[in-house]
C-alpha cells in the first residue's frame, strides 16, 4: 500500500514538473509566435467573429498575402470551416464588407492539369496549415504540395515542396476586371497586372507584378476566360492566367520571388530586386519575424494567462497591420506614390486602407502613444489625399469609398498635432478641416459632411429631410467640431472662429430628448421624432441604437450627465444597458443584421461590444464617481468577448479598432476622447506591461495583487506618489515613469469618487 502511494506521489510529481516546463516553454516563446492570425477567421456573412482573414505581412506592408478558401471576389476570402484552397493571393483587403482590390494568386498543381478555381482547389486541414504573421504554410492534400509563403513589405517568396510527378505545375491567376500576363522562359519570369477592385480607383488603376521561378519551364500555357491556350506565351483580357510546369522529384523545392508596384512594371522589377535580391526564402523569413519582433519589442509584457498574452499579442498584430502604405521608393530612393484619387505618379506618403469611423477611437491613439514618426507620415499622406482629391478620406479604400460616416478625421488630425507630432503642413489640414465642415463629396457621400447645411443652420441634422442616420451624424459632427476647436485654439486662429465650433462642440445637447433621457432623432421643425423606440437600430443611427449613440459624447461626458439630471441618473441608465434583456428592433433594415446578433448572444444586455460606436461606454463610470464599475466590466469583457481562438472577437475587428481596445484595456487605461491629452484608467490584466517610447523613455504599468478574483483597483501611484485621479496624461506617459495599480477582489467605493479625480469634460 506504502508503495503504491509513493508511485502515485512520484507520478503526480512528474506530470506537475513536465507542467512547469510547458509554462516556461510558454514564456519563452516569441511573442511574435504567440500570434494566432486565425483569430477571428470564424466569421460569415451572418455572425462575425471578427472577419479577419489571416494577413501573411510585415507591419503596416504595402501588400498583404492570404491562403483563399472563397471564390475570386468574394469578401470572405478565407473562411476557418472551409474545406478547400483555391490559391495563396495578393491581398490589400481592409474589411469583407469593403471587399479586395489589386489580388492576384499562386497555386500548385500535379497530375491533370486543372486551372479553374473551383475545379483546381485542393483540401486542406488546419492540422497541416501553420499560420504566422510571418509566414504560412500549408499541405495541399490534392497535390501532395506544400505551398509557404513569407513577405516583404511589397514583395514575397514562395517555397512550393512537390512530389515525384511528371506533370508538376505552378498557376498564376492574374483575376478578373481586366488583366494581363506575360512568360518569359528564357529569363524564368512572369509579368503581368491585374486591375481588380471594388472601387475607388482611377481609369488608369493597375497592378503590375513580376514573378522570379529557380527552375526552368518545361511546359508554358496561359488562359483567357475558359480557354486553356497550349501555345501561346502571353495573354490580355478580363481574365487571364498563366501555367508553367516541370518534372519534379519528392521533396524538391521550387522558389517563386514576386514583387508588385501600382506605378509601373519596372518600379515592379525595382522593388522585387530591392527587397528580395539573391536572398533565399529563411533569410526572407527571418527578416519578416524581425520586423514583427521589432515592433512587438516596443511593449514588454509580463504576467498573464497564456490565453492573455496570445490574444494581447494576436491583437497587437491586428493594430499593426493597417493603414497600409501605398508608397513606394524609387531608383533614387525618394519617396512616390501612385495616387488613388487622380491617378498621377506624385512625390511624398500616402497611406490607405482605413475607415476612420472605426479607428478614430483607440488605433490612432495609440499611434499617437507609440508610433509619433509613422503618425507624421500618416499625416502628410492625409495632406497629399486633399491636394490630389480636393477632400480628406473618410474611408479609404484605395481611394475614397462610400462607407459609414462622420468627419473623424478631424480628430486624428487634432490628436497627433495636439500631443506634439508635428512635420507635415498642418494649415493645409486645417483647411481641410474647415472644408468638411461646410460641404461634403457629392460623389461619395460619405467623404465631408452629409447634411452640413442643416447642421450648420440648426445645429442637428433633421430626421425628416431623407438624411438616413441623422443624430448619430449630429453627435459624431459635434465631437469633430470639439477637435476643430481644440485645433483652432492651438493654430491661433480667429477668435470668432474658435467659438464658433466651440458651440457647435455643444450641438449634442439639441438631439437629447428630456422625456427619454435618450439621444432621439428629431425633425427641421424642432420637434422629436415620434414614435420613438430606443431598441430600434438603425434609421437615426449607425450600426445601432440610441442606447449605443447616447453616449456618444466623447467631448463633454460631464454634459450628458448634466442633461440626464445627474450621476444617479447617469448611472442607473449605464447600468440599465447591462442589465436589460438583449431585445431590439430591427424593422429598419427588415432582418437581423449582424451586429444585432452579436450583441444578442453575448448575455451582456444591449452592450454591443461587437460594434464600435459603444466600446468606450464602460469607461464612462469614471466620470460619475464609480470607476470599480468600470474596473470589473472591463475586465468581463475582456474576460469573456477576446480569446486567441478563430472565433476570438465577437464583432467585427475593423482596421484594428476591436483588437486596439483590448490593448488598451489590458494595459489598464483607454483613450476616450481623443484630441484631449487623458486616458482613462480601468482594470489592468498583466502584472507588468513596459512601453519602450520612441524619445527613448520607458514607461511601466504595474499591478500589485493581480489575478481573475482581483479585478477592483484599490489604489494608484505614479512614480510611487498616490494618484488619485481616475486618467493619466499623455505627458506622464511621454515623460516616462511608472503607473502603478494595487488590486483587490473589493471594489474601493472612495477612490475616484470626487468630482476632482473625474476625467476631463468640455463643460466641466
Amino acid at each position: 500500500m506504502k508503495k503504491a502511494n509513493i508511485l502515485l506521489i512520484l507520478m503526480a510529481f512528474l506530470v506537475s514538473c513536465a507542467g512547469e516546463k510547458e509554462v516556461v516553454k510558454t514564456r519563452m516563446t516569441s511573442s511574435v509566435d504567440m500570434v494566432n492570425p486565425l483569430m477571428g477567421t470564424d466569421s460569415e456573412h451572418a455572425l462575425s467573429n471578427g472577419n479577419t482573414y489571416p494577413a501573411i505581412a510585415v507591419p503596416w506592408g504595402m501588400n498583404f498575402w492570404t491562403p483563399q478558401t472563397g471564390n475570386m471576389g468574394n469578401g470572405w476570402t478565407y473562411a476557418y470551416d472551409a474545406k478547400k484552397i483555391r490559391g495563396i493571393k495578393q491581398t490589400h483587403q481592409p474589411s469583407p464588407w469593403i471587399n479586395d482590390y489589386a489580388a492576384f494568386s499562386f497555386m500548385a498543381v500535379t497530375g491533370d492539369l486543372k486551372f479553374n478555381e473551383d475545379e483546381r482547389a485542393s483540401w486542406f486541414s488546419h492540422k497541416a496549415e501553420d499560420a504566422k504573421p510571418y509566414a504560412y504554410e500549408v499541405y495541399l492534400a490534392d497535390y501532395d504540395v506544400k505551398t509557404e509563403v513569407t513577405p516583404t513589405e511589397r514583395a514575397a517568396m514562395f517555397r512550393f515542396t512537390f512530389p515525384e510527378n511528371d506533370n508538376s505545375y505552378i498557376l498564376l491567376d492574374a483575376y478578373n476586371e481586366g488583366s494581363e500576363v506575360k512568360i518569359i522562359p528564357e529569363e524564368r519570369k512572369i509579368i503581368g497586372y491585374c486591375r481588380n477592385n471594388s472601387g475607388g480607383v482611377p481609369e488608369n488603376f493597375h497592378n503590375y507584378f513580376v514573378a522570379e521561378f529557380d527552375k526552368d519551364f518545361e511546359i508554358v500555357h496561359t488562359w483567357n476566360g475558359d480557354q486553356l491556350n497550349q501555345k501561346s506565351k502571353s495573354a490580355t483580357g478580363e481574365h487571364v492566367g498563366a501555367v508553367i510546369g516541370f518534372k519534379t522529384k519528392k521533396g524538391e523545392q521550387v522558389h517563386v520571388k514576386v514583387a508588385s508596384s501600382f506605378i509601373s512594371k519596372e518600379q515592379a522589377q525595382l522593388n522585387l530586386s530591392r527587397e528580395i535580391g539573391n536572398k533565399d526564402y529563411n533569410q526572407i523569413k527571418k527578416e519578416a519575424k524581425l520586423a514583427w519582433e521589432k515592433e512587438f519589442a516596443r511593449i514588454k509584457v509580463e504576467g498573464g494567462t497564456d490565453d492573455q498574452l496570445e490574444t494581447f499579442y494576436s491583437c497587437l498584430y491586428r493594430v499593426l497591420l493597417f493603414p497600409r502604405k501605398f508608397y513606394e521608393l524609387n531608383d533614387k530612393n525618394e519617396v512616390i506614390h501612385y495616387s488613388p484619387y487622380n491617378g498621377e505618379i506624385l512625390p511624398g506618403y500616402m497611406f490607405t486602407d482605413n475607415g476612420f469611423w472605426d479607428t478614430f477611437r483607440a488605433v490612432f491613439p495609440f499611434f499617437t502613444v507609440m508610433y509619433p514618426e509613422l503618425n507624421s507620415q500618416i499625416m502628410e499622406g492625409l495632406v497629399n489625399t486633399y491636394k490630389e482629391s480636393g477632400w480628406l478620406p473618410e474611408w479609404a479604400s484605395p481611394g475614397h469609398r462610400g462607407c459609414m460616416i462622420g468627419s473623424n478625421s478631424a480628430s486624428l488630425i487634432a490628436d497627433a498635432y495636439l500631443k506634439g507630432i508635428k512635420g507635415y503642413d498642418i494649415e493645409t489640414l486645417y483647411e481641410a478641416i474647415i472644408k468638411n465642415t461646410n460641404g461634403y463629396n457629392k460623389a461619395v457621400t460619405s467623404v465631408g459632411r452629409y447634411g452640413a447645411e442643416y447642421y450648420n443652420k440648426l445645429g442637428y441634422v433633421p430626421y425628416n429631410v431623407g438624411i438616413h442616420e441623422n443624430t448619430a451624424r449630429t453627435l459624431e459632427y459635434a465631437y469633430a467640431d470639439f477637435c476643430v476647436w481644440k485645433l483652432a485654439q492651438e493654430l491661433g486662429r480667429p477668435q470668432e472662429e474658435i467659438d464658433l465650433f466651440a458651440k457647435r462642440a455643444q450641438n449634442f445637447k439639441n438631439v437629447f430628448d428630456k422625456e427619454s433621457g435618450l439621444m432621439r432623432g428629431k425633425n427641421e421643425d424642432g420637434s422629436f421624432q415620434s414614435p420613438f423606440n430606443p431598441l430600434k437600430w438603425g434609421d437615426a443611427f449607425t450600426e445601432g441604437n440610441s442606447l449605443h449613440y447616447t453616449w456618444s459624447v466623447f467631448q463633454d461626458i460631464n454634459g450628458l450627465i448634466d442633461l440626464m439630471g445627474g450621476e444617479d441618473q447617469f448611472i442607473s441608465t449605464l447600468d440599465g444597458v447591462f442589465e436589460m434583456p438583449p431585445e431590439f428592433d430591427d424593422s429598419y433594415y427588415g432582418f437581423t443584421i449582424h451586429e444585432i446578433r452579436e450583441m444578442q448572444i453575448v448575455n451582456m444586455g444591449n452592450y454591443a461590444h461587437g460594434n464600435q460606436p459603444i466600446q468606450h461606454m464602460i469607461y464612462l463610470y469614471n466620470y460619475a464617481g464609480q470607476p470599480w464599475k468600470t474596473q470589473s466590466r472591463v475586465r468581463e469583457v475582456m474576460d469573456q468577448l477576446y480569446t486567441p481562438q478563430a472565433d476570438g472577437y465577437c464583432g467585427d475587428e475593423d482596421n484594428g479598432q476591436t483588437s486596439a481596445w483590448y490593448v488598451f484595456s489590458s494595459m489598464g487605461f483607454y483613450p476616450v476622447c481623443p484630441g484631449t491629452d487623458e486616458y482613462v484608467l480601468g482594470s489592468p490584466i498583466f502584472d507588468k506591461v513596459t512601453l519602450q517610447l520612441e524619445n527613448g523613455k520607458e514607461f511601466v504599468i504595474s499591478s500589485t495583487g493581480n489575478s481573475k478574483e482581483n479585478v477592483f483597483v484599490k489604489d494608484v501611484s505614479l512614480n510611487g506618489k498616490t494618484y488619485n485621479f481616475n486618467y493619466i496624461k499623455h505627458g506622464d506617459i511621454q515623460k516616462g515613469g511608472e503607473l502603478n495599480f494595487e488590486m483587490s477582489a473589493h471594489p474601493n467605493i472612495e477612490r475616484g469618487s470626487k468630482a476632482e479625480a473625474y476625467p476631463y469634460s468640455m463643460s466641466k
